[in-house]
């Protein structure tokens, strides 16, 4: 039964965030609420869900503090020069600009947390979407495809735990990985050619200074069209009514080549702040400091990689130094805090939300339940072939559930399984690998509203793009390491 109300509750959250009946948040609070009562212990549902805000309160921490440390750096210009490198690349190219993200996402992805992969990779490439209105769930999709495969790092921590289940060394699971790691990595960039070629026979090769240009003469005529109206007064309406028509028109033709993704253009006005980043103007730039927030950040980046102290803790004494000197006036900081709020309590409100999804399923004992129900099922006759069943669950498993749940819960016993057959460990560890592209894009997963919060993306839309490019990466992975003879 319980393994059947697990099933039911994951699918029943998906259909309604896709179909757009609930808001995540909502459906992440309401749906596992409900099937606790079903199981019968409603009674304590508030043990699950604070045991649950407990083991996420770190990560909620984390991602608060990171979204103002780098929101912060976008402000002051530190990733100016990023932009500018991508602008050149890409030149307004819808093709270019895909695969570019994807390019971005993988180096920044080096850094093992998707948290930051995301924040940095959005805010580079968000202007470039709005403004040529290109499709912002090829964006998330590809930057969340390419994390996926680069989160096998050691330092990512799906390696580490692999390693620390099965007491391996991370190293031996890693380095032979790396062929069908580059295999998946390379198909990602196949998969952004293919979608940014989509995205330009949609748009063509525009120009962006162009696009800037008639987004000028759009506002001049407005910012003319207004005075003339108050100069002029009510006796002109009929000229001001046909002047304002062409602006309209001319509106328009600046939308075709991409204003922004909405037609009444209200998500342009709200998202002026955000599309600064191509202002080199803005009066938040802080040249004069360029140095400094730079090795900050690496020095953030390195001490967090080699968990010199916890990562909450990291960030929250980055954003408060970053503040601090290069906004010295506590006028300032409070704008600059005002005006990140809003991506603050998003993401944090969604990873509160998700810890009562996870605490339910962790505390009915319904994730491990399916866990075992799945491990069950395996025919007998699979157990030589157990690297390969492996494989093959990391994909539905890892999506859906936490990382931990995965590898400490249900690794050994496949690994035990395999064992039994005489399939090595190593294999098996693998093997686990292969699902973390999928995994990226789980509702578990808090980094994954940070992307979406960011590029202002439905949930339920990214997830309906990004699951079957996601799972063919991870397939096309499975499928190297068997093919390299790794797994």
């Amino acid at each position: 039964m319980l393994t059947i109300l697990g099933f039911a509750m994951i699918a029943t959250f998906l259909v309604l965030i896709m179909m757009k009946k609930m808001s995540p948040i909502a459906a992440l609070v309401l749906i596992p609420a409900l099937f606790c009562v079903f199981v019968g212990k409603g009674a304590h549902l508030g043990d699950y869900v604070i045991e649950g805000v407990g083991n996420l309160a770190p990560t909620a921490a984390m991602l608060m503090f990171a979204i103002v440390y780098f929101g912060l750096m976008i402000d002051v210009g530190l990733f100016d020069p990023i932009v500018r490198g991508i602008l050149k690349f890409c030149k307004a190219d819808p093709l270019r600009i895909v695969v570019g993200t994807a390019l971005l996402a993988a180096i920044v992805s080096l850094d093992g947390d998707g948290s930051t992969t995301f924040m940095i990779t959005v805010s580079a490439m968000y202007p470039l979407y709005k403004r040529l209105k290109m499709s912002l769930v090829v964006m998330t999709g590809v930057a969340a495809t390419a994390n996926g495969v680069m989160n096998t790092l050691p330092w990512g921590g799906p390696t580490a735990r692999a390693a620390t289940a099965l007491k391996l060394d991370a190293a031996d699971i890693f380095v032979p990985m790396i062929p069908a790691l580059l295999v998946g990595l390379l198909f990602v960039f196949i998969l952004a050619y293919f979608l940014g070629l989509r995205e330009r026979r949609r748009l063509g090769v525009l120009s962006l200074d162009e696009v800037l240009e008639q987004e000028k003469i759009v506002k001049d005529e407005e910012t003319s069209g207004s005075e003339e109206s108050v100069l002029v007064g009510a006796g002109t309406s009929a000229a001001g009514s046909g002047s304002g028509d062409d602006k309209v028109r001319t509106a328009k033709t600046s939308g075709g080549a991409g204003s922004g993704t909405d037609a009444d253009g209200d998500d342009d006005e709200a998202d002026d702040v955000r599309l600064q980043g191509l202002d080199p103007n803005r009066p938040t730039l802080r040249p004069k400091l360029y140095w400094f927030n730079a090795l900050l950040t690496v020095a953030l980046l390195t001490a967090m990689i080699m968990e010199w102290l916890p990562i909450p803790v990291l960030f929250l004494l980055g954003a408060a130094l970053a503040l601090t000197v290069n906004f010295p006036h506590v006028p300032d900081q409070k704008d600059r805090l005002a005006a990140h709020a809003d991506n603050v309590l998003n993401v944090s409100g969604m990873v509160f939300a998700a810890a009562v999804f996870t605490g339910v399923l962790q505390g009915t004992g319904m994730v491990d339940s399916m866990a075992k129900w799945i491990v069950d099922g395996i025919p007998g006759g699979m157990g030589p072939h157990m690297a390969l069943v492996t494989g093959f669950l990391s994909l539905p498993l890892t999506y859906f559930m936490s990382n931990d749940g995965f590898y400490f819960g249900v690794l050994p016993v496949l690994a035990e399984a395999g064992a039994a057959h005489g399939v090595s460990p190593l294999e098996i560890a693998r093997a686990s690998l292969v699902g973390q592209p999928l995994h990226m894009s789980s509702p578990l997963v808090p980094a994954v509203y940070v992307l979406v919060g960011m590029a202002k993306v439905e949930f339920g839309d990214h997830t309906k793009f990004v699951v079957k490019w996601a799972a063919a990466t991870s397939l096309i992975i499975l499928g190297a390491g068997v093919l390299f003879g790794i797994i």
